[in-house]
This record gives structure tokens, C-alpha cells and sequence, in this order.
């Protein structure tokens, strides 16, 4: 039993040891530095010419950042244990390194393409970036109303040009499905002019049409969801420094508890002293 549980003892302390190295600053700029590379041998395998000359090379390098990232996540698991299953980003990071093993060949030869996937690994490493995912995953609610804003924007003018100018344009207002691509490429401001210029030529009034859409979409709308992303970053922020605050107050308040019952030990064992001092001397 006593075997037992100095093997228990030793298995935790060498947990707690990978767990310290798999934290550190420099191990976590080795795996930034690790997908890096990776990303840029996966942008060389594009090129026909450079894989004719280091094909076997690239493959090779590709091989080994493959193991390198399988055994820096085995680390991470073999530490953290069920925790890591229960972190998002550790879920993330699992299944693009378990993607990267499936067979490539046959009917999953597409599966060879999500390779680069590998290279968003970037994302759960880097804090700053990581922060910005979450405030965007965060700010999904609240696009809700904007989104349905949005759609009703879209459908009611593109109701409204489908019968203004799908008799004279029918390739771009023809049908409600034309008009609302049409409608989209004039948000985007792709080659809006070539869209209102021709309209303009056979309605004059088109403009009056065609304005308003552009500054509410483009300019209003969009902005909209800007909005909402920074709020969600700003309160992301407050959240975490609130949490850290919170986080210093308990230390402290640890540190003080732990100091007040160093004290009562220290004046209890100055009592215990000052009692023995005042006992008669039995000694003969």
C-alpha cells in the first residue's frame, strides 16, 4: 500500500512538472515559432517549382512538425488531464492535430488541404488573438437583431427594385434573387457604378433609389456590427480584469489569514511558555 501511494506521489509530482514546462514562456514560443514554420513549408507546397526541388524536403519538415505537434498536445494532456477536454481551445487544438493524421489519399484526399489548419493553431496560442475569437464568439447574440435588420433591409428593396428596374435590367433585377445578389454587390461596392450609372441612364430618379441603400448598408449597418464586436471586446476586457482583481484580493486575503494564524500559534506558544516559567521548580 505504502508502495502504492509513493507511486501515486511521484506520478503527480511529474505531472505537475510537465504541466510547469508545457506553461512556461519559452515553450509556448517554441510551438509559436513551430507553427510558423509550418505555415510556410504548407505555402511552398503550392508551388510547383520549389516542390520539384525540395518536394522530399518539405514533406520530410511537414512529417516532423506533425510529430512535434502530436507529442506537444499528448504533453498537455498527460498534464491537465480531463481539464483539457473541458477547454475549448484544447478541443480545438486536438482535433485540428487529430485531422492532420487522417489518411490523404483516395476519396480523403481533400482532407490533405485542411492540413493548413494547423496554422490557426496560432489562435489558441497567442493570448491577443484568442481574445479577439472570443469576443467575436461573444458578440454572436447580440448580431442577432442587426442580422435580421439586415435581412429585412435587403428584402424590402429588393422587392422594390425587382419592380422598378427588372423590366429594363433583367441580368441584374430580373428576378428577387438577382436583385438581392445585385443589392449585395452594391454594399460590397463592387463596381457599384457600372450597376447605377445604367440604371441612372434609364430612370433618372434611380439615384434617389440607390443612395439610401448604400449609406444604410454600407456605412450604417456594417458599422453596426462593428459596434457590437468592440463592446464585447471592452467587456471581455473588464470581465478578465475584473476576475484578476478578484483573483489579487483573495491572495491577499489568504496571506493575511495566513499571518493571523502565525500569530495566535506564536502567542499561544509564548503562553505555553510563560506558564512553564511560572511553575515551582520540583526538582529536587
Amino acid at each position: 500500500m505504502q508502495e502504492a501511494l509513493t507511486a501515486l506521489d511521484a506520478g503527480d509530482a511529474l505531472r505537475a512538472r510537465v504541466a510547469r514546462l508545457v506553461l512556461t514562456p519559452i515553450f509556448q514560443r517554441v510551438v509559436i515559432g513551430l507553427i510558423l514554420i509550418n505555415a510556410v513549408t504548407l505555402g511552398l507546397e503550392t508551388s510547383d517549382s520549389v516542390m520539384e526541388t525540395f518536394g522530399g524536403v518539405l514533406h520530410a519538415l511537414d512529417a516532423a512538425l506533425l510529430y512535434l505537434f502530436t507529442a506537444e498536445l499528448l504533453l498537455r494532456i498527460y498534464a491537465f488531464r480531463g481539464r483539457f477536454f473541458r477547454d475549448p481551445w484544447g478541443l480545438f487544438d486536438f482535433a485540428v492535430v487529430a485531422i492532420a493524421w487522417m489518411p490523404a489519399s483516395g476519396p480523403l484526399a481533400v482532407l490533405r488541404a485542411l492540413r493548413v489548419l494547423r496554422v490557426l493553431r496560432l489562435i489558441s496560442v497567442v493570448p491577443s488573438l484568442r481574445n479577439v475569437v472570443e469576443a467575436m464568439l461573444g458578440a454572436l447574440p447580440g448580431m442577432g437583431s442587426i442580422v435580421l435588420l439586415m435581412a429585412l433591409l435587403f428584402y424590402v428593396f429588393a422587392v422594390m427594385a425587382t419592380k422598378l428596374f427588372g423590366g429594363e435590367m433583367e441580368e441584374q433585377f430580373g428576378t428577387l434573387g438577382a436583385s438581392l445578389f445585385t443589392l449585395f454587390q452594391l454594399m460590397t461596392l463592387d463596381d457599384w457604378a457600372n450597376i447605377v450609372k445604367p440604371a441612372m441612364e434609364l430612370q433618372p430618379y434611380a439615384l434617389v433609389f440607390f443612395m439610401p441603400f448604400i449609406i444604410i448598408s454600407t456605412f450604417v449597418v456594417l458599422n453596426l456590427f462593428i459596434g457590437v464586436i468592440v463592446e464585447s471586446i471592452q467587456t471581455l476586457r473588464d470581465d478578465r480584469g475584473a476576475d484578476k482583481i478578484v483573483a489579487e484580493e483573495a491572495a491577499k486575503s489568504a496571506e493575511r489569514m495566513d499571518i493571523r494564524a502565525l500569530v495566535q500559534e506564536v502567542r499561544a506558544l509564548r503562553a505555553e511558555v510563560a506558564e512553564l516559567r511560572a511553575q515551582p521548580n520540583n526538582t529536587p
